[in-house]
């Protein structure tokens, strides 16, 4: 029996997927947009999406799997039930993003992936060629989802189902199979003059309906940025520790969200949904690992989760933090040091004058004691 689209949507439903489309493997029709977005610097310090070669794939995916003919385009839903406002928003834990509350997302979608390429390459006699990727390719996977007819790209630039909102993951298949019949592209958009998600963005991310500033993106300097957060943003960061959900919760279309069936993606304990900060100030390495093993969020380690839990203290301001704030003042990592003292001064004010004068008058490294001349001044 010869490949079909129908029967490639099949066996998608039949390995897990929530959603599948296919398109022809064709330039994204947002490619000059990105192009756009990358010369104006909006990708901040994420220096993969403005490589060369990495921009070359995204022109010609032929780049990436010589004799590209189609891109296979799934989904794979993953909100839980798990609806506790209040922990969520409570000032003394950290926020995690909805998607990493179970276990990383890449092997569960890979698996289903390379399982799912196999069977095209059984099906095309060992003939077809592929690649597959979980958010790891040089694609512009969202516009390309929208081609196959998956959603369509909101002004929050998440792809939103019409009847699923926006809370699933998407993975990607390359192949070398034609065929006769592709799904039909989502119209543009449907968002109308809604902008909930540009009001309720905390640090304006976005310049304009469509266009996002990773520069000023809470998610984007909680997981991306390897560095200093700076100063004029933090205040804005509320409880996030990890990612953001704000522009797609306000989204009306969330209100289709379908939980998902997959028991990876399912909260192991409140302390993957929203630790307790104090908790996270105090740990090790070792701790880390333990508490964070086999989450999204041992991606960025131990020291830049303790310096977005730093900021996220320093927005609670109490007095309980105030212990473990000195004591991360010696911490091994200058980041931590620098984002504590951030911190102890937006809790103590001028009480912590000299706790930071003494962190500037013993430490070595230049950006601790920028950040602290700063604060002191």
């Amino acid at each position: 029996m010869s490949l079909t689209a129908d029967r490639i949507r099949d066996k998608a439903r039949e390995l897990g997927f929530s959603l599948c489309g296919i398109c022809p493997a064709l330039p994204s029709p947002t490619l000059n947009a990105y192009l756009r977005w990358i010369r104006r610097g909006m990708h901040g310090e994420m220096a993969y999406m403005a490589r060369p070669d990495r921009v070359r794939r995204r022109q010609d995916l032929r780049e990436i799997l010589p004799g590209a003919r189609s891109l296979i385009i799934v989904g794979l839903d993953y909100q839980t039930s798990f609806a506790d406002e209040a922990l969520l928003n409570d000032p003394a834990r950290g926020r995690v993003a909805s998607y990493a509350w179970g276990v990383d997302y890449h092997p569960v979608l890979g698996l289903r992936l390379e399982s799912f390429a196999d069977w095209l390459a059984e099906c095309g006699g060992g003939q077809l060629a592929h690649k597959a990727y979980v958010d790891t390719g040089a694609l512009l996977e969202r516009s390309h989802a929208q081609q196959a007819g998956l959603g369509f790209i909101g002004k929050n630039t998440m792809l939103i189902h019409p009847r699923r909102g926006s809370s699933f993951f998407l993975g990607e298949i390359i192949t070398s199979l034609e065929l006769d019949d592709y799904d039909s592209p989502h119209r543009e958009t449907m968002c109308g003059t809604c902008a909930r998600c540009l009001a309720a963005c905390p640090t304006d991310a976005f310049p304009a309906p469509f266009v996002l500033d990773a520069r000023r993106c809470i998610s984007y300097h909680t997981i991306e940025n390897k560095g200093w957060v700076g100063r004029q943003l933090r205040a804005d960061f509320g409880n996030w520790i990890f990612g953001c959900d704000i522009c797609m919760d306000v989204c009306p279309f969330q209100r289709f969200t379908v939980e998902t069936d997959e028991v990876a993606f399912l909260p192991l304990d409140v302390e993957r949904v929203a630790p307790k900060l104090v908790d996270i100030l105090m740990l090790d390495e070792r701790a880390f690992r333990q508490l964070f093993r086999r989450s999204p969020v041992e991606r960025i380690g131990r020291e830049r989760l303790v310096r977005n839990a730093c900021i996220a203290a320093g927005n609670w301001r109490s007095e309980r933090a105030i212990p473990h704030l000195i004591q991360l003042l010696y911490d091994a990592s200058p980041l931590v040091r620098g984002h504590a003292a951030w911190a102890l001064w937006q809790t103590m004010g001028l009480d912590s004058n000299k706790l930071l004068s003494d962190l500037h008058r013993r430490d070595d490294d230049e950006g601790v004691r920028g950040e602290v001349a700063a604060l002191l001044a």
